[in-house]
């Protein structure tokens, strides 16, 4: 892998540019996008230069692409007539399974291979980026075979993932998006109703001065941008559906149980899942 194309340089791509720079990456490495994205990136040392898709794409051997999934799927329409054989186009879109599809209809001439690093914040932009944003995430990929992962180009790659501390985990596209429904999705719109529940019914705005810091802690997600949620949340509906209906008959069994031992149960069974995911991220934290 001597030069990387970046197409989308807010955070997940100038995070990126900037984790292959720190993990020892010499070759140059392109930005496409918006001009104020381009100079944002340029500025933070995450590209080299901004050049159009007909330009950059050509000339690189890694096509990364970080935009919302809709200017995704519409990238990987134009790709085709632009990459080289030896290339490989891969993704950082939230959900996999359009974005598998439409790359294996209209990518031809070079491989693909879809992805997804589990990172991100709640700004937005190349002026938030990190090159250590990935240090300790997972990054799934999501071959069709799992010969696709041992191409002289995939291999290439995986080895700059592993160079960027990143955790790969090899998932099929459907399984990732059914799992990713449970632990993305949900949390955001369960996140954003509490807020719009809240503001809804709170009254008066001062009132929120008799809010602990939990509100805080779980209204986070409600930052979160509906520009990138709406493309996630049209390409995995079906999964989306299912979690939500499984979190409301949740909520409906604990309304009918406020004054039984099973509240309990389900205070201990959450308690259980939330000690876990503390006790990973403190195992990651001490590697």
């Amino acid at each position: 892998m001597k030069s990387v194309a970046i197409i989308g340089t807010g955070l997940i791509g100038a995070s990126f540019g900037l984790a292959l720079r720190q993990a020892g990456f010499d070759g140059p490495i392109l930005g496409v996008s918006s001009q104020r994205a381009i100079a944002d990136a340029v500025a933070a040392g995450a590209i080299d230069r901004g050049a159009p898709l007909e330009e950059a794409v050509p000339q690189c051997d890694l096509i990364f692409l970080s935009q919302t999934i809709g200017r995704i799927l519409d990238t990987i329409r134009h790709l085709n007539d632009l990459v080289h054989p030896g290339a490989l186009v891969t993704d950082a879109g939230s959900t996999k399974c359009e974005i598998v599809d439409a790359a294996g209809q209209m990518i031809q001439r070079c491989q693909f291979l879809g992805g997804h690093p589990m990172a991100g914040k709640e700004k937005r932009g190349a002026a938030g980026a990190d090159g250590a944003l990935f240090r300790g995430r997972t990054w799934v990929l999501t071959p069709d075979r799992a010969s696709e992962l041992e191409t002289p180009a995939a291999s290439a790659f995986r080895g700059w993932l592993e160079r960027i501390g990143a955790r790969l985990a090899i998932l099929e596209a459907d399984e990732h998006d059914r799992v990713v429904s449970l632990t993305s999705h949900l949390p955001q719109l369960v996140s954003t109703a509490l807020a719009a529940v809240v503001d809804d019914r709170l009254g008066e705005p001062s009132r929120l001065q008799v809010a602990g810091p939990g509100l805080e802690d779980m209204t986070r997600l409600a930052l979160g941008s509906y520009e990138i949620w709406r493309d996630i949340v049209a390409t995995n509906t079906q999964h989306i559906d299912k979690a939500l209906a499984v979190c409301i008959q949740k909520l409906e069994h604990m309304r009918e149980n406020l004054r039984t031992r099973q509240l309990q149960e389900e205070f201990e069974r959450g308690a259980r899942l939330a000690r876990h995911l503390r006790a990973r991220r403190e195992k990651d934290a001490s590697l």
